[in-house]
């Protein structure tokens, strides 16, 4: 380890060229010699473009302009094989610059090039034809026409290239045309497995990695994540994990298993042979972030299904996560709380988490870092969902108050699942009372302004779930918050205005809300909710009831009756039926009225008269 490949690709094989000094100020000299029909003349005027080229991208771009690439592109099937060599090493080294790869796409080099790379060819043809078409494959019409012209199967057979320099420019070019999908089926096709593995053994660290960059992104597909396991490539993956000595190496090593994790087959392959005991060991020492981090966020995609949740399980991959959770890393943090957010799926998972996960998932939201707090208190909630135990657990680890300023955070995603965590603690009532007491209906009034629909979706529905209390809805009346409520029902959010519904609902239960909510608009928004088919939804009908019911002077000034389970009492006034659209007034609007003769305003007052 540690060596560099044997040469720079920019630099000359020894015994290529026989010196000749042209001057780097006469370039064009060297580009009228390729019109030359002596192969010596053109041998050393490509000797001569080849050290001006190598010189810097200003003098590239001046050999482009002097037409020199027109001329090398003919010498590219000259039948003399060291102008051919000549030919291609200038290629190589200008095809790093970005104008000379555009005209080289026009020239339409690359099935030139793969031609070049023909077994009997001379090894420096195989390095500089490899670099050309790997600075050139950055772009996808140039992957497609090495696709369509045949060059996979070349690249593939160089990866067995002995010299060093070639393996590197053909895996980078491999790696860059695997980008593309259709790439990927074709070199597992073509059994680039073997070979990718081999170069793992390269002595060269540039080689190394690009291998296992490549095997990153085909292992994407599951049918290569099963060529990699007949292959021992797991192993092979493992032992670098194991190897301290590879340490440069481990973060890519752990991006390639972390794909082979999301396959249920490859991964009890892995569980039966002991890879991921011995995986999940290696991960539990280390004390790299981009490891712990990669390795969470692995663990995170590999978690969607359910038999994979369970083998993860098995293993305990809980510890692991929980570990994570004390890192000094805020990236690491975030990390693993997505991954514990995945694993809650699982309901075994979801106890043991909950346990000792909780109090360190609530110290995070205390954290200076937003990302950090919404993967908490994300976390939080996926944890407290549908579990009363672990829903107890936050509130006796002291939850609230954090999860009561987490309102406040400036990620919606913190404001929204904090709204959610609160609620699922509402379910028990010494939690509820509790979080009343912190303010609740007050703190929710700005969410309920969010411009946000998941947020405005949690904080109506939160409004659900504490408006059974007569005191609560007096503090969202204090508050403020039924203006934003009622503007909700306007939502076009399905889930949005399904629970601002529900909502209006629950907090219609008292006389005072009810009549704030009718003065806002709600009766006649939910009115035209109503008769829509696809807006009404089985709140909004209750809560129209809701508010009628608790609103009887004007239930009865709309609708023209009472029901019979409806009381009139103290306070009741009946100002004769109002036209649709037309605005219902208070006692307060009507007594400033001037007198007229039309019909009387009758008003119930029941109160006994003071002697």
């Amino acid at each position: 380890m540690g060596k560099k490949v044997k040469k720079e690709a920019e630099s000359p094989p020894k015994d290529v060229f026989d010196p000749l000094l042209i001057e780097s100020k006469t370039p064009a000299t060297a580009v009228l010699m390729l019109g030359s029909p002596e192969n010596e003349v053109l041998a050393k005027a490509c000797e001569a473009l080849y050290k001006f080229a190598s010189k810097g991208d200003e003098n590239k771009l001046t050999l482009l302009g002097l037409g020199a690439l027109e001329h090398l592109y003919k010498l590219l099937s000259h039948e003399d094989p060291i102008l051919r060599r000549n030919a291609v090493m200038v290629f190589g080294i200008m095809a790093s610059n970005h104008d000379v790869k555009k005209l080289l796409r026009e020239l339409d080099v690359t099935n030139s090039l793969i031609s070049q790379l023909a077994p009997e060819e001379d090894v420096v043809i195989h390095e500089f034809a490899t670099l050309c078409l790997a600075h050139m494959a950055v772009e996808y019409t140039t992957k497609v026409k090495i696709f369509e012209q045949g060059g996979l199967e070349p690249l593939i057979r160089l990866l067995g290239s002995p010299d060093p320099d070639v393996q590197k420019n053909s895996v980078e070019c491999i790696y860059l045309l695997v980008q593309d999908f259709q790439n990927r089926a074709a070199v597992r096709e073509l059994n680039v497995i073997p070979p990718l593995l081999g170069l793992l053994e390269s002595e060269y660290p540039v080689i190394q990695v690009l291998a296992l960059q490549t095997l990153e992104v085909i292992s994407k597909d599951r049918e290569t994540r099963i060529i990699l396991g007949e292959n021992k490539g797991l192993d092979t993956l493992l032992n670098i994990l194991e190897n301290s000595e590879l340490s440069d190496l481990h973060i890519k090593s752990l991006a390639v298993l972390g794909n082979c994790l999301e396959d249920v087959h490859t991964l009890q392959q892995i569980q039966l042979t002991g890879g991921l005991k011995k995986l999940l060991s290696f991960l539990e020492v280390s004390t790299v972030p981009d490891i712990q981090k990669n390795a969470a966020k692995a663990i995170t995609k590999a978690a969607y299904d359910a038999e994979i949740r369970k083998i993860l399980h098995w293993e305990e991959v809980e510890k692991f996560l929980l570990s994570l959770l004390e890192a000094n890393n805020d990236e690491v943090k975030v990390a693993a709380s997505q991954a514990i957010s995945a694993m809650c799926e699982n309901i075994d998972s979801k106890n043991d988490l909950g346990l000792q996960g909780i109090p360190r998932l609530i110290q995070l939201l205390s954290s200076d870092n937003e990302e950090v707090k919404e993967a908490a208190v994300t976390a939080l909630t996926n944890l407290t969902t549908a579990s009363p135990r672990n829903a107890s657990i936050v509130a006796e680890a002291g939850g609230i108050e954090p999860l009561m300023n987490t309102l406040d955070a400036k990620r919606d995603g913190a404001v929204a699942n904090a709204i959610a965590v609160l609620t699922n603690l509402s379910l028990q009532e010494p939690s509820r009372v509790r979080i009343q007491s912190h303010g609740i209906m007050s703190a929710l009034a700005g969410p309920l302004r969010s411009t946000n629909s998941q947020v405005q979706s949690k904080a109506a529905f939160a409004l659900a779930a504490f408006g059974c209390d007569a005191d609560a809805r007096t503090e969202l009346r204090n508050a403020g918050g039924l203006g934003p409520l009622t503007e909700l029902l306007h939502s076009k959010n399905e889930e949005v205005r399904r629970n601002a519904c529900w909502a209006v609902m629950i907090c219609a239960s008292d006389e005072l809300t009810a009549v704030g909510l009718c003065s806002l608009g709600a009766l006649d928004i939910l009115e035209e909710i109503n008769l829509s088919t696809k807006r009404k939804n089985k709140f909004s009908e209750a809560a129209l009831e809701k508010l009628l019911d608790n609103n009887l002077s004007q239930k009865y000034s709309r609708m023209g009756y009472l029901s019979s389970n409806n009381t009139i009492t103290n306070g009741f006034y009946d100002c004769g039926q109002i036209k649709h659209g037309k605005k219902f007034l208070s006692l307060e609007e009507l007594s400033k009225q001037e007198l007229t003769d039309r019909q009387a305003i009758i008003f119930i007052n029941a109160k006994s008269q003071e002697k």
